[in-house]
């Protein structure tokens, strides 16, 4: 791997630890607070948030800017806002923080795609974005289990400072390893937003704002779900935070290769139904602790599959508007993430169980496989049968 696709993967790891940790360390940061869990549950959605109002601000804000400083600015931001988290005192400027330190996620994922493709070498542009994202599922596989343990056996603030420290390193690696890059957009940068004219791009939005909810409406209560339902011992939410992260990335390299085989759609649906399928399992047996450590897994691989075949829909839609797909794929998935952490949480509020979001979560993924079997059906319609393009065109 290159050292520039490192640097942008240390990046991707760093944002992917601050914005997953959270579900790990929810009940030790409530305990800490002097709050119930779902109210805990704001810290999610209130980044989430950040997110979707950062993304596309500031990729307008710095598209008239050399890339590799405004990567480093977004770390700068992104490092002081989970720095002051890490030791602010008051419950409301917590809240703050955690808004605020979202707020250059979809931006650097935005300015970062586009980066990694013009780095990479001819034909490798895809194989290059993913190198970025490899950074985020190292994360989910050992960062984020090891801030949960730090969080839980030591303190959260902890864990927080390191991810802070982590910034730091990535705002070094940009600095030392990324070449300087002209300016890569010099037009308007609102014609961008073109592609937000279309149905297609609004179905792809959807899908991802909603579908992916279903994992968000999991994992964000996976905590008190093992300890209180399925009786995991809390020394034990660490390994299963490793097991999801290792289904992430088995999931995300499977989504990947059933995209090439199926088309990218198709794969979306599979992927979907497969989610369901996981969660209504989840809901229904959660209650059997050995069968948690393995729905763990499965679900965390069939949660994140879609991440590949969603992301090639993107690109495959975007053609002129790649920076702004981007920063809207990111923006999406946290919208999914705030929506999946606030409808998930609802069950708790009126006295359901912890195993309640599990049942939230398949019913957004339902509506991820409505959306991607809309997708399929206008593409289908905007296909015309080759004999009758032939007659029009007098081919």
């Amino acid at each position: 791997m290159k050292k520039s696709f490192l640097a942008l993967s240390l990046g991707s790891f760093s944002i992917g630890m601050t914005e997953f940790t959270m579900m790990g360390i929810l009940p030790d940061i409530a305990k800490a607070l002097n709050i119930d869990i779902p109210t805990a549950g704001h810290l999610i959605s209130l980044y989430a948030l950040g997110v979707v109002i950062g993304a596309p601000l500031l990729v307008i804000l710095t598209s008239k800017k050399p890339p590799k400083k405004v990567l480093i600015w977004l770390m700068a931001i992104f490092v002081f806002f989970n720095g002051v988290f890490a030791i602010a005192k008051g419950y409301h400027l917590i809240l703050l923080c955690r808004f605020l330190a979202g707020l250059p996620h979809g931006a650097f994922f935005g300015v970062g795609a586009v980066i990694a493709s013009r780095l990479a070498d001819k034909g490798k542009e895809a194989q290059a974005i993913a190198y970025m994202f490899t950074g985020m599922t190292i994360a989910n596989l050992a960062g984020v289990p090891l801030g949960t343990y730090i969080g839980h056996h030591y303190s959260w603030r902890i864990t927080y400072g390191f991810i802070a420290f982590s910034g730091l390193i990535t705002m070094s690696a940009i600095f030392a390893w990324l070449p300087v890059i002209p300016v890569y957009y010099s037009g308007n940068i609102f014609k961008q937003f073109d592609f937000f004219k279309t149905k297609t791009a609004w179905l792809i939005i959807a899908i991802i704002g909603i579908g992916t909810g279903g994992l968000f409406a999991w994992i964000s209560y996976i905590a008190p779900l093992v300890i209180h339902v399925s009786h995991v011992s809390s020394d034990k939410v660490a390994l299963i935070m490793v097991l999801v992260g290792f289904g992430m990335v088995v999931g995300n390299l499977i989504g990947g290769k059933l995209a090439d085989a199926i088309t990218p759609p198709k794969a979306v649906v599979v992927s979907f139904c497969s989610m369901m399928l996981c969660l209504l399992i989840v809901f229904f047996t959660a209650q059997i602790q050995w069968l948690t450590y393995i729905m763990a897994f499965i679900t965390g691989a069939a949660s994140f599959s879609n991440s590949s075949p969603v992301q090639m829909m993107l690109i495959n839609a975007a053609e002129g508007s790649e920076t702004i797909a981007a920063a809207a794929g990111q923006a999406s998935f946290n919208f999914a993430n705030s929506i999946g952490s606030y409808f998930g949480g609802l069950p708790i509020v009126y006295g359901y169980a912890y195993n309640a979001p599990s049942l939230v979560g398949a019913g957004l993924a339902g509506f991820g496989i409505f959306f991607a079997v809309c997708y399929i059906m206008i593409q289908k319609n905007n296909v015309r049968p080759a004999k009758e393009y032939c007659a029009i065109n007098e081919c």
